[in-house]
């Protein structure tokens, strides 16, 4: 844990290969399986950390930096399933991988204290950059269970044959 440094910044930067780890044994076809018609493929998923990387923290990042005291709308997911469907796993896995690495070179290079800059949340009021880099870890850990459990589902539940019956897999 570095203490001069913003919170965060080393799961951040593990996500990516916990997430290659997962995918090891995922095909296309099973990254674009969908457990129901209302549930995201592991696709779709990677196409949303994607997208939110880059349009939803990068920019709020941008602004905290930029602005004094900025006003972020709540970001709502469900304005881009349209986007999400039909993405290409592993094209939006690795465009994924590229930004997260561009923003964590980024992030690194900042000092600590920009991590009290404030922002205004209509939904929530006042945060912290700091805040938002705590919220940005718990979407990536939020996904990486939704994967996880997609895997599961996905890839190994019908290997286990009867030991796998005892699971209650929710994908």
């Amino acid at each position: 844990m570095h203490h001069d440094s913003l919170p965060c910044l080393d799961l951040l930067e593990a996500t990516p290969a916990i997430l290659r780890g997962l995918l090891a044994e995922i095909s296309d076809e099973d990254a674009r399986w969908k457990p129901a018609a209302d549930r995201f493929s592991i696709g779709e998923v990677l196409s949303h950390l994607s997208h939110s990387e880059w349009h939803c923290y990068r920019a709020r990042l941008d602004r905290f930096l930029a602005e004094e005291n900025p006003e972020f709308e709540p970001d709502d997911a469900q304005m881009f399933l349209e986007l999400y469907r039909g993405a290409d796993p592993e094209e939006a896995f690795g465009h994924f991988e590229d930004q997260r690495e561009l923003n964590l070179e980024f992030l690194r290079g900042l000092p600590a204290d920009v991590g009290e800059r404030r922002a205004q949340h209509r939904e929530v009021g006042e945060i912290t950059l700091s805040q938002m880099l705590h919220e940005w870890t718990l979407h990536d850990l939020g996904h990486i269970r939704q994967i996880a459990e997609l895997v599961r589902a996905r890839r190994y539940l019908d290997g286990a044959g009867p030991l796998g019956a005892e699971y209650q897999l929710r994908p």
